[in-house]
């Protein structure tokens, strides 16, 4: 036991396997009316776990970043923090982050689609006669746009910054100390604007259900 808990991709398999299964029995036997693999009800079930997996996972290492990592970084000395945390442990971390949020932006898209309120969502009920929107799909709008925004900052300032700021894969090797600085606060500056709209995205994709 203690060799296969060692592993973590062992774990993380295993957690998976273990997850998708008991979806497929809680689904098929558990179910007051049991749902086969062509029910919308079954993948509606299995895109909302991945929705919320990918979303643990991506809210997880935001967190890390801006309540454990970046607050803590000075008061490690310059010679200790060195390649460890630049060349090792950030872009590891900032790997998952990344695409954690791509999955998490696919899967969310996919769950609206299933559920048929992609459109109307999105366009906050703009598209709809007033009289027949449904505030439920509008509220979780506004969700999906608050992490439409955080996935762009992500992938399109967050991570590119980072790569300048710690030379990630040696592709900006020319940029003198005073590039990276700036590309580094930049990128910490976006971080902490994703760390601000996590808590009213939180409070409209669970409120949704919740107060409607």
């Amino acid at each position: 036991m203690a060799m296969f808990l060692s592993n973590i991709r062992y774990v993380a398999w295993t957690a998976l396997a273990a997850g998708v299964l008991f979806l497929i029995y809680a689904s098929m036997v558990m179910a007051p009316t049991p749902y086969t693999l062509v029910d919308s009800a079954y993948w509606q079930a299995a895109l909302r776990w991945s929705h919320v997996l990918c979303a643990i996972m991506w809210v997880g290492h935001l967190y890390y970043f801006n309540f454990t990592q970046i607050p803590n970084m000075p008061k490690i000395p310059e010679e200790a923090r060195g390649p460890a945390i630049a060349k090792v442990i950030a872009p590891a971390a900032l790997f998952w982050f990344r695409w954690a949020a791509m999955l998490t932006l696919i899967t969310g898209l996919l769950l609206a689609w299933n559920q048929g309120y992609a459109m109307q969502a999105l366009t906050l009920g703009a598209l709809d006669d007033p009289r027949f929107a449904v505030p439920k799909h509008i509220f979780i709008g506004i969700g999906m746009w608050l992490a439409i925004i955080m996935w762009f900052n992500v992938w399109f300032i967050i991570w590119p910054n980072q790569q300048r700021a710690l030379n990630i894969d040696n592709k900006f090797p020319d940029l003198d100390a005073t590039a990276r600085a700036a590309s580094g606060k930049t990128a910490m500056l976006f971080s902490r604007a994703n760390t601000l709209l996590s808590a009213p995205m939180l409070v409209a994709m669970t409120g949704a259900t919740t107060l409607f």
